[in-house]
């Protein structure tokens, strides 16, 4: 199949490039509209009750959770003086006022509530509503913004909610992507002059890098189509359509210097290179692949996102990779190395001497090796075992972002978050209030309100508030829950708990942000072991098809996953306990975002066992060649360990980059990254994978009979080793175009 592909290449070189331009141009014009059709959000199960609380409470009975908090201080430090009352009244006018708004309560709109004002009287609240899709919330959030927040004479406005945190975090990305391009294409470039020591050959990764990431934006323009597509996706497709391209680069570049070197004409050189190379990139690529489809089985579109994403750039890199770099190296010939860079020495044939001597002295001492390596891995992995998990807030933007310090003047000033419980269908009087007395009984539960009047630990204690009407529409109606504890706790979610195992004639839908955490949680439990089980046994049967053995794609399963449970206790570390957090600039929750483990462990594995292919594809070539196990180690840890280790130098800047974001779980995510293709490069793959194939011998290639017979059945056993008569003579035709 591979000699097939490299044999066309050659052939249609001409006809390859102009078709191949055609489409990323193509690709590129309609994948810039993907950017106006992502959505931010997507951290919750849609299915869950909370989720459909906040459905009916929006749709059905025109109330739903409040999206926008307007803090109004006095500048006398008396919210009730004349002038600041007089300001505040005006205000809640203007903000009804305000197209997009589709619901306003405030301190003077109810009659000045106590809850409404703060403790020291210096502020009072302004909770509102802003309807309709997401361009339209964040239309009407800088309407708002614009209008009414600032000086306005008698008090100051400060505007905050979850729409506003929503429109700052969309702003914020925009930045963030912008900052880290800055940062990571000169420093990529620099380092690729470096790898290949000449302009040519370093800007072709950055050619197969453009085609990859304008087709992914292509892939998450037409998905947008026709589901949710998260704007953070495009972080992902940005640092990881550069990056496999860098790394398939490499491969690919190496691998055809290699043959030139080796006194092949180009266009057999490019043959050679797309049976062997691209052979291992398109199995690398699809294990990639194969990691990130699993985050497509979990219910929050913000994970499904980075599933279409992934997918869609990975296939793309591993197209323009052995398809359109082929056609440009068979075109280019033995300029790939013109304009080499003065002073730089030329590569060394046969592999480097110092990986080579690196490898040696692993093997002298593979137990020790052994030892060191996974005590230093379990060591980085201690802090896993006291993750808390979390939903971003507020506090994941910068602190000196307005809509952050309004949020956290509101949640600080002004009690805790009440939790919204809805009722479906029509409910008896008495069933209502039955239930409101037991919801009042539950563990650190203040106050129950509803249509017709509050409870208080299990007692009535208020007749109907003056706004009670806004608990009944139709047929359907709702009451609300005041705990006294911070929401997104513990304690928060035992009160959630609580409310639902309340015996009650109807299911009551609690809804609100702890009781989204605690159904986050229990939908990603329910998947999370499924879609390991489906990494695993894809990844081990891809590389079983590759390799023909059983016991190197359970090896490198079980290394993975010590890296990255490595990598995650170290993000813990940092992020949830706050070390760091000053030189890093953000602010420690004591959680852990409950989505981007998945996330990150889902990326990285595909990574890490991406280097993993490239280091065995070799080894293996070498032993199939010698049926010498030590030699093909030492070989291939030469051939490929300045590949592997240049391409995750290169993939980390890209990755670092994103560290500069303003964002926190941004920040995490780039430096998780980073880190975990770092200790991949270095510390796994350099020491303990020869270590522990010294230690297996010639069991590292073993298979039973049976799975012998199906691993050559499947005829992917390509190498690149001996071509066809064939193939040598067609390679020499004369290129055809068309």
């Amino acid at each position: 199949m591979f000699t097939a592909l490299g044999r066309l290449v050659v052939r249609r070189t001409k006809i390859t490039l102009l078709v191949s331009l055609a489409v990323v141009l193509l690709t590129a014009i309609l994948g810039s509209g993907a950017f106006t059709a992502l959505k931010n959000g997507g951290f919750d199960d849609p299915s869950s009750d909370s989720a459909r609380a906040r459905v009916i409470l929006e749709e059905e009975l025109g109330a739903g959770s409040p999206n926008l908090l307007l803090v109004v201080t006095a500048q006398g430090g008396d919210i009730d003086a004349p002038e600041a009352a007089a300001a505040g009244r005006a205000l809640s006018d203007a903000l009804t006022a305000t197209a997009g708004i589709d619901e306003v309560t405030s301190y003077w709109l109810l009659g000045s509530p106590p809850p409404l004002r703060s403790e020291s009287g210096g502020s009072a609240l302004v909770m509102a509503r802003a309807g309709g899709s997401e361009a339209e919330v964040e239309a009407t959030v800088a309407r708002v913004q614009d209008s009414l927040e600032g000086d306005r004479g008698a008090v100051t406005v400060q505007v905050g909610g979850s729409a506003a945190v929503d429109a700052a975090l969309g702003h914020g990305l925009e930045e963030d992507l912008l900052r880290a391009e800055l940062i990571a294409i000169p420093l990529t470039l620099l380092l690729l002059l470096i790898v290949f020591r000449g302009v040519v050959a370093a800007l072709l990764p950055l050619l197969v890098g453009g085609a990859a990431v304008f087709g992914a934006f292509f892939v998450l323009w037409a998905f947008a189509q026709f589901t949710d597509v998260s704007v953070f996706s495009v972080n992902l497709v940005t640092a990881l359509g550069i990056g496999l391209a860098i790394d398939y680069s490499l491969l690919i570049v190496s691998r055809f210097r290699e043959e030139l070197a080796a006194g092949h004409e180009p266009r057999l050189a490019t043959i050679r290179t797309v049976e062997s190379a691209g052979r291992t990139v398109v199995f690398s690529g699809v294990t990639v692949a194969v990691a990130l489809l699993s985050l497509i089985a979990f219910p929050m579109f913000f994970l499904r996102s980075f599933a279409y994403a992934g997918v869609g750039v990975v296939l793309v890199a591993i197209l323009a990779s052995v398809i359109i770099l082929p056609a440009v190296l068979a075109l280019l010939g033995h300029r790939v190395n013109a304009w080499r860079l003065p002073g730089m020495r030329r590569d060394a044939q046969g592999g480097s001497r110092r990986w080579a001597a690196l490898a040696e002295g692993v093997l002298r001492r593979p137990g020790l090796v052994t030892g060191a390596a996974v005590a230093i891995l379990l060591l980085l992995s201690a802090p896993v075992l006291g993750t808390k998990f979390g939903n971003p807030d507020a506090r994941v933007l910068p602190a000196d972002v307005a809509a952050r310090q309004a949020t956290e003047a509101a949640q600080r000033d002004f009690g805790y978050e009440a939790l919204p419980v809805v009722v479906e269908g029509a409910q008896s009087r008495t069933d209502i209030e039955a239930y409101a007395a037991a919801a009042s009984r539950v563990g650190d539960v203040t106050q129950v309100s509803t249509r017709y009047g509050s409870w208080t630990a299990g007692q009535r204690t208020a007749g109907p508030a003056p706004d009670a009407a806004r608990y009944a529409a139709g047929t359907g109606e709702w009451l609300e829950v005041f705990p006294a504890v911070q929401p997104i706790s513990g304690e928060a979610e035992n009160v959630v708990r609580g409310l639902r195992a309340i015996e009650a004639p109807f299911a009551p839908l609690v809804g609100g942000s702890t009781a989204e955490l605690v159904d986050t949680k229990a939908g990603i439990a329910a998947v999370a072991p499924w879609a390991a089980l489906w990494i695993a046994v894809a990844t081990f049967a891809l590389l079983f098809l590759m390799f023909g053995s059983l016991l190197v794609p359970l090896k490198a399963i079980l290394l993975n996953t010590l890296n990255l449970t490595a990598m995650l206790g170290v993000m813990v570390w940092i992020f949830q306990d706050g070390n760091l957090a000053g030189v890093l600039d953000f602010t420690s929750t004591g959680l852990t975002d409950v989505s981007m483990p998945l996330l990150m462990f889902a990326v990285a594995f595909g990574l890490s066992m991406d280097y993993e292919v490239f280091l065995l594809a070799r080894m293996k070539e070498e032993y199939d060649r010698t049926g010498d196990n030590r030699a093909a180690i030492v070989a291939g840890i030469a051939r490929t360990g300045p590949i592997v280790t240049a391409a995750a130098l290169v993939l980390s800047i890209t990755f670092f980059a994103f560290a500069t974001a303003g964002v926190t779980f941004m920040k995490m995510f780039g430096l998780g990254l980073g880190l975990a293709v770092l200790i991949d490069a270095f510390l796994v793959r350099a020491t303990l994978v020869p270590a522990l194939m010294k230690m297996a011998g010639r069991a590292n290639w073993w298979a039973p009979a049976w799975a012998r017979k199906l691993h050559e059945k499947a005829g992917l056993d390509e190498t690149g080793g001996a071509l066809s008569t064939t193939a040598e003579r067609e390679a020499r035709e004369p290129q055809r175009v068309g």
